[in-house]
C-alpha cells in the first residue's frame, strides 16, 4: 500500500510538474503556425525525458549520488565548472520566464499589468522555499497542477481527427517558413528535455532516501508521469491548431493564449487557463530555484537539503535567495515573458550535450551503478535525440535571430 501511494504521488508530481510556460507556449505557437505538423517534436521530447528521468532516479537510488555531485567527483571540478555555469545560466533565464508566467496569470485574473507582479511573486517563491518542506513542494504544488488536465478535455471536445494526429507523429518537412518551423521544433525539444528536471529528480531521490527497492516505482513514475505530461502538451497544440490557425493568430502575444480555453468555456475558460498557467509556473519556479541551489551546493561541496533548516545549509539557502529576485528583475525591466520563454527553450536545446553526455557516461560507469548500468538501446535513443536537438538549435537559432 505504501508503494502504491508513493507511485500515485510520483505520477501526480510528474504530471503537475511537466507542464509549465515553456511547454505551453511552444506547443501553442506550433499549433498556431503549423497545425498538427509538429506533434512529432513533442513525442520525441517526451520519449527522451522518460528515458532521462528514469535514468536519473535509477542513478540516485543505486549510487547514492546526485548527478552534479557524481559529475564533479568523476570528471573533476575543472570539467564540472563548464556545465555548472552553462546550465545555471539557462536555468536563470528559465526561472525568469516562469516568474513571468505567474505574473501573466495574475494579470488575467486581476487586470493589473504583469510588470507590477514580479517582486511580490519572487517573495512568494522564496517564502515557500524557506518555510516549506520538500514533500510540500514536490507533491503539494504539483498536485494542484492537475488542473492542466482541462486542456485534454477541451481538445477532445473539438473532435479532432485521430488519424491526422497519428500521422503527425512521423516527422515531416515544412512547406513554408523553414527557419520558424525548425526554431519552434527546437524550442519544443528544449521545453521537454530540460536538464533542471532530471537533475532535480536525482536530488529529490536522495532527499527521499531512495534505494534499489524503489527502482520499480521509478520506472512507473517516469513512464506514466512524463507520458501524460506529453499528452497535455499535444492537447494544447491541437487546441491552437483548431482555434488559432484558422483565424491567423500566431500566439506570439501572451494576451492571446487564454483563447485556447475561453473559446470553449467562456469566462470560466479564462479562470481555468490562469489557474493552469499560474500553478504550473509556480511549481516550475520552485523546482528551478531549488535545482540551481542544489547544483551550486553539490558542485562546491556545501551542506544542502530542502528538509535541512536554512541556517544549517546557509550557502544553499543563500543561493536561491539571491537568484529568485535577480530573475524577477528581468521581468521588471520589461522583457517580454513569452519571447524570453521561447528563446530560453531553444537555448536549452543548444546546451543539452553539455548536460546530458557526461550523465550518460556516468550511467555506464560500473563504479556508480554496477549492474544497473544503461543498455545500448537507452544510450542510442538519448544520444540520437540530443544530437538532433543540438544540430537543429545550432542551425535555427541564428536564422531566427537574423529574421527577427
Amino acid at each position: 500500500m505504501r508503494k502504491l501511494l508513493e507511485i500515485t504521488l510520483g505520477i501526480v508530481t510528474s504530471i503537475g510538474g511537466f507542464l509549465e510556460i515553456g511547454s505551453l507556449s511552444t506547443a501553442a505557437q506550433a499549433g498556431a503556425a503549423f497545425g498538427l505538423q509538429l506533434i512529432w517534436a513533442i513525442v520525441l521530447g517526451g520519449l527522451c525525458i522518460i528515458f532521462l528521468v528514469e535514468m536519473s532516479g535509477r542513478f540516485a537510488a543505486v549510487s547514492k549520488h546526485t548527478i552534479p555531485d557524481a559529475m564533479r567527483e568523476r570528471f573533476g571540478f575543472n570539467f564540472f565548472i563548464v556545465p555548472l555555469i552553462t546550465i545555471n545560466l539557462v536555468n536563470f533565464l528559465v526561472l525568469a520566464a516562469e516568474i513571468g508566467g505567474i505574473c501573466i496569470s495574475l494579470e488575467y485574473i486581476t487586470g493589473i499589468n504583469f510588470k507590477w507582479w514580479p517582486l511580490p511573486v519572487a517573495f512568494l517563491i522564496w517564502l515557500l522555499l524557506w518555510k516549506g518542506t520538500f514533500g510540500f513542494i514536490e507533491n503539494g504544488i504539483s498536485f494542484l497542477g492537475l488542473v492542466t488536465v482541462i486542456f485534454i478535455i477541451a481538445a477532445v471536445s473539438l473532435h479532432p481527427s485521430y488519424h491526422d494526429i497519428a500521422a503527425a507523429v512521423i516527422p515531416s518537412l515544412p512547406q513554408r517558413n523553414e527557419p520558424g518551423y525548425w526554431f519552434i521544433a527546437v524550442s519544443i525539444l528544449g521545453a521537454s528535455i530540460t536538464p533542471y528536471l532530471m537533475y532535480f529528480y536525482s536530488s529529490g531521490a536522495i532527499e527521499d532516501k531512495w534505494d534499489k527497492s524503489d527502482l520499480g516505482m521509478n520506472k512507473v513514475v517516469a513512464g506514466l508521469g512524463m507520458s501524460f505530461g506529453s499528452i497535455i502538451s499535444i492537447a494544447i497544440l491541437i487546441l491552437a491548431a483548431f482555434i488559432f490557425q484558422p483565424i491567423g493568430i500566431q500566439a506570439d502575444q501572451y494576451q492571446q493564449l487564454p483563447l485556447l480555453l475561453t473559446k470553449i468555456y467562456g469566462y470560466w475558460g479564462l479562470i481555468l487557463f490562469a489557474a493552469s498557467l499560474g500553478i504550473a509556473c509556480l511549481g516550475a519556479s520552485l523546482e528551478v530555484s531549488l535545482e540551481t541551489a542544489y547544483m551550486m551546493a553539490q558542485g562546491f561541496g556545501w551542506n544542502w537539503g530542502k528538509n535541512v533548516h536554512p541556517k544549517e545549509a546557509a550557502r544553499f539557502s543563500l543561493t536561491y535567495t539571491i537568484v529568485i529576485p535577480l530573475a524577477a528583475l528581468l521581468i521588471v525591466a520589461g522583457i517580454n515573458p513569452l519571447k524570453l520563454t521561447i528563446f530560453s527553450m531553444a537555448l536549452t536545446s543548444a546546451t543539452l550535450p553539455i548536460a546530458v553526455v557526461p550523465f550518460l557516461l556516468l550511467m555506464n560507469d560500473k563504479n556508480y551503478v554496477g549492474d544497473y548500468k544503461n543498455g545500448c538501446f537507452s544510450n542510442a535513443v538519448v544520444l540520437f535525440i540530443i544530437g538532433m536537438a543540438f544540430v537543429l538549435a545550432v542551425v535555427s537559432i541564428p536564422l531566427e535571430i537574423a529574421g527577427g
